[in-house]
């Protein structure tokens, strides 16, 4: 249908049309990677489902209905609603620390009837979709502007900052990395991220002295994890341990030594991918990567494809967020960068965490759906 008011067109798909458009092929790849975390569990419990994988996987299957639910709704509600639900998860990180349940010596949680929830997870999703509608609305001119990201670097720094204060560096990080990539594909030159990194680094010195001791411990450890190998070096330490020993081909399923004799700490959480090398060795740990590598190809190519600005910010900037997901995870666990609690998606252990990522790609399933919806650039033209 054209609307000659607005010089565009809007394609609206009947429920059975927007069946016929859901990608299969994304949905398959996403149960890969899924179903290799299900086996880690099982064989991080000793050959039980209990008490990891069956959890894991009803988490899976009502996570991929919710991910058909999100992509059916039109991209223009999502548009609608992004500030919205920026607002909430603004809203549930201050409720922590006012009513947050406290766990491994931080406050992330709350309590929520039979159910647990991590609010930083949730703003992963929602500073995506804030940003997105943000940058959808300025014109390029507007966004080479410095006052005109006045606001959104606001948007980014107030969930950080709430988030530090829990403290979980590993999700502040995430929450600067993926909006950064945001900032990036909007336009933002990049001589004005020259000048942030500059201003960021010139504040290193003053910064250490406002980190936690454990998160010093873990920048030290990271220079030098030999110094400390029974304290602050033991998890970077075993899990070198555990990722040597697998070799090639690995010591076969169930049999990794590291994990089985709870040498390696956190194997079904933070250092899961540590437990698939070490049992299936080089070839089992590339496999994996190449399975998150056709996932984020398929994030790519579905942006690409969308002719609106704010689906390609979307789905670009969610598919970034996963990048430095499974980059910075893998990258710690190998001993490439500090160990700062940041899970494999979709294979390491959690709730809140397989859900708000499936609800990411139930995001990247809308885009694919209304591909073809172009939305202008003053949502208010079209009632929203």
């Amino acid at each position: 249908m054209v609307d000659s008011a607005l010089g565009h067109r809007n394609v609206d798909l009947s429920f059975t049309q927007k069946l016929w458009e859901i990608n299969w092929g994304l949905i398959l790849l996403l149960t890969l990677v899924a179903s290799v975390g299900f086996a880690m569990l099982y064989s991080v419990a000793g050959g039980s489902l209990e008490p990891w994988a069956i959890r894991q996987m009803s988490r899976f299957a009502a996570g991929l209905v919710m991910l058909l639910m999100v992509a059916m709704v039109d991209i223009r509600v999502w548009l609608k609603y992004a500030y919205w639900l920026y607002l909430i998860a603004v809203l549930l990180l201050a409720a922590v620390d006012v009513a947050g349940t406290i766990g491994m010596g931080a406050r992330r949680w709350i309590d929520i009837g039979p159910i647990t929830i991590q609010p930083s997870e949730i703003m992963k999703i929602s500073l995506v979709l804030a940003l997105a509608r943000y940058f959808h609305g300025l014109s390029p001119e507007d966004v080479g502007r410095i006052r005109w990201l006045v606001v959104p670097l606001f948007m980014v720094l107030l969930p950080a900052a709430l988030v530090l204060k829990q403290p979980d560096l590993g999700t502040a990080i995430l929450l600067i990395l993926g909006s950064g990539i945001i900032f990036l594909l909007a336009g933002v030159r990049l001589w004005k991220f020259a000048i942030a990194i500059a201003g960021g680094a010139s504040v290193v010195p003053f910064a250490w002295h406002f980190l936690r001791d454990y998160q010093k411990n873990r920048v030290i450890t990271f220079l030098n994890p030999e110094n400390d190998p029974l304290g602050a070096g033991y998890h970077i330490l075993q899990s070198k341990i555990a990722l040597g020993s697998g070799g090639l081909f690995g010591k076969g399923f169930m049999l990794g030594t590291q994990s089985h004799l709870s040498f390696l700490p956190e194997k079904q959480t933070d250092f899961i991918f540590t437990t698939l090398a070490e049992e299936f060795g080089l070839i089992g740990a590339a496999t994996l990567i190449a399975l998150y590598l056709m996932l984020f190809a398929y994030g790519f190519a579905i942006a690409l494809r969308a002719r609106s600005h704010f689906a390609r910010l979307v789905a670009l900037g969610f598919t970034g967020m996963f990048f430095c997901y499974v980059f910075i995870n893998i990258a710690m666990v190998t001993g490439l960068v500090p160990v700062v609690g940041v899970p494999l998606p979709l294979v390491s252990y959690g709730g809140t965490s397989m859900m708000t990522l499936l609800f990411g790609f139930g995001l990247l399933m809308c885009v694919y759906i209304h591909r073809d919806v172009i939305i202008p650039r003053r949502p208010e033209t079209i009632g929203l």
